[in-house]
């Protein structure tokens, strides 16, 4: 993992898909599975890592993050299919 950013999506059991950023994805991951996380992800365990990326410095990660929760779910889902590197660019041409 890079020091800087990055943007992940995890996916609940119920499908329900969550977009956060962080500088370490497996410590956040390990909060939101043991409830310490996000309140929207608590009890709706098992998560699972969908996709990650680079995301730069905070002030970047965060308009990703804003960028990626406007996106409808279908949207999120191709995202997720593409698993793209450049987030940026894919948010440009299908976003």
């Amino acid at each position: 993992m890079s020091e800087g950013w990055q943007l992940y999506m995890v996916q609940t059991a119920a499908g329900v898909l969550y977009t956060g950023i962080s500088t370490d994805v497996a410590r956040r991951l390990e909060q939101h599975q043991s409830g310490r996380g996000a309140r929207a992800l608590r009890g709706k365990g098992p998560l699972a890592l969908v996709y990650r990326c680079d995301a730069g410095d905070r002030a970047a990660a965060s308009r990703l993050e804003y960028r990626v929760k406007q996106l409808s779910r279908q949207q999120k889902l191709r995202l997720v299919a593409h698993q793209p590197a450049c987030l940026a660019s894919w948010l440009t041409q299908n976003g």
